[in-house]
């Protein structure tokens, strides 16, 4: 992802001068308004939202989305909508987009060593946002433009699955266009760094964190260039200047100890646990606890419990996941794994008895009403799930999955215009805009809507086909 972006936290984008930090003026200066970047942002991510690596695991989206969105509270930009979106890749990197749209390798969260590492990174990529440094690129360029930016971030897209075709879409687009953008990453890299600082202490985070992440990159960096790293790499050696800046400005600040969240932890277990094979993961957590090798055991009983879960070894998850509340104590993700278990074993009644305790513990967090409303649909009971599920798309009208859980209910209830739309919504959020306008079309056939669904299907159908008519044209 790093050819592309200054923007990006991968091995790539840390390159750096020795120059000193200019004066880079108000971020409002940008040419580009907030409509135009939120606009090619959008359109980029209904690229991303269709790649088979994209996470929609709502505990670990919703994680990431938290400690983002803490970070933009304290921000100058407040008000704006940001999304932070995770994608299943190994290598440690960030990134940012037009629009609020932040980006994060679950191989980052895995190589952070701590919650505020975690917090620096996001804050680098959050003031990348709020600086509106794509915008000030094309401002500076008469050769940069949105169609052009739209075209690269979708070719960078494709580098993960195909690096040859990713190639030749970057040199169909603007070579000069991407030397523009590298030429002004140097001075963009270090604003973000000064201003993400700031975003940190603000938030509550060890400021030490930036620098200590940064500072483990580069020792990294260093190894791989001593074992044939890509030539990119060898001809953009980072360097120790914005380490000594970030260390500076950490060390002027009065130290604080900030404790890992339990989720930090538990999200962090659950990504290593649905990676490789169900048995390999549960291999690898019986390894770890047997020799010691965890920050914690709970999240480490978690993770067993999860990668049991995947092998359908009903007996030994619980089990694992009683050790991991003995350490933990209540959290609701373990709430969530112990109904999953309880549901997918057969006892949906006792999964939903769980999870009605969980609700009124810690609240309706997205991902437990998700749980509740899966573990309803197993008990038959859909129209007590659609009065769920129809709550939270009025609260929350861009949450595809619970579109997609609505169009289960309807479907298996016979209601197949509310069906088509629920399903063509799910589709439309997911970036599929063609399934979407069938989906459409065809709960305007199904004949059994009534008035006021029927309207807002034609008056939803026509934006859909507007939409996909203006990015087929931008695309030719």
């Amino acid at each position: 992802m790093g050819l592309l972006l200054c923007l990006s936290l991968s091995a790539t984008s840390f390159a750096q001068s020795q120059q000193t930090l200019p004066e880079l003026g108000d971020s409002a200066q940008a040419g580009m308004s907030l409509q135009e970047e939120r606009k090619i942002g959008d359109s980029v991510m209904r690229e991303y939202r269709r790649d088979p690596d994209f996470v929609d695991d709502p505990e670990i989206v919703s994680y990431v989305n938290s400690i983002g969105q803490r970070l933009v509270a304290v921000s100058a930009d407040a008000g704006r909508d940001f999304e932070f979106f995770v994608v299943r890749d190994n290598t440690i990197n960030a990134f940012a987009m037009p629009g609020g749209f932040v980006g994060v390798h679950t191989g980052l969260l895995l190589a952070a060593q701590s919650e505020s590492e975690l917090a620096g990174v996001l804050a680098h990529e959050i003031s990348h946002v709020t600086q509106r440094h794509i915008a000030r690129q094309v401002q500076k360029s008469s050769q940069l433009s949105w169609a052009a930016i739209a075209g690269l971030l979708v070719a960078v897209l494709a580098a993960r699955s195909n690096p040859q075709a990713s190639q030749a879409a970057i040199v169909g687009t603007q070579a000069g266009a991407i030397q523009a953008m590298l030429n002004y990453s140097r001075d963009f890299e270090r604003e973000a760094d000064r201003v993400g600082f700031t975003l940190m202490e603000s938030a509550g985070f060890d400021p030490n964190g930036m620098p200590a992440f940064f500072e483990r990159l580069q020792r990294a960096t260093r190894l791989s260039e001593l074992n044939a790293a890509p030539a990119y790499l060898r001809t953009h050696p980072l360097t120790t200047e914005r380490m000594a800046d970030l260390q500076a400005r950490a060390a002027s600040v009065p130290y604080r100890q900030v404790p890992d969240s339990v989720d930090f932890q538990l999200v962090r277990a659950k990504i290593r646990a649905d990676d490789g094979s169900p048995l390999e993961a549960v291999a690898a957590f019986q390894n770890q606890i047997k020799d010691g090798r965890y920050a914690t055991e709970w999240a480490a009983r978690y993770g067993l419990a999860t990668a049991l879960l995947r092998a359908r070894q009903f007996r030994r998850a619980d089990a694992a996941l009683a050790l991991a509340r003995t350490g933990a104590g209540p959290h609701p993700m373990l709430e969530t794994l112990g109904a999953r278990i309880k549901r997918e074993s057969g006892d949906a009644a006792g999964a939903r008895d769980e999870l009605v305790r969980a609700l009124k513990d810690f609240g309706q967090r997205p991902y437990i009403v998700y749980e509740y409303a899966e573990t309803l649909q197993a008990l038959n009971a859909h129209r007590e799930a659609i009065t769920l599920l129809e709550g939270i798309v009025r609260t929350h009208p861009h949450d595809a999955r619970a579109y997609q859980l609505l169009a289960k209910s309807h479907a298996a209830l016979g209601h197949i215009a509310w069906q088509h739309r629920a399903q063509g919504e799910y589709y439309a959020l997911s970036g599929s805009l063609p399934a979407a306008i069938e989906q459409y079309q065809l709960a305007q056939r199904a004949g059994d809507g009534d008035f006021y669904l029927l309207s807002s299907v034609d008056a939803r159908l026509r934006e859909l086909k507007d939409l996909d008519a203006e990015e087929r044209k931008a695309k030719h």
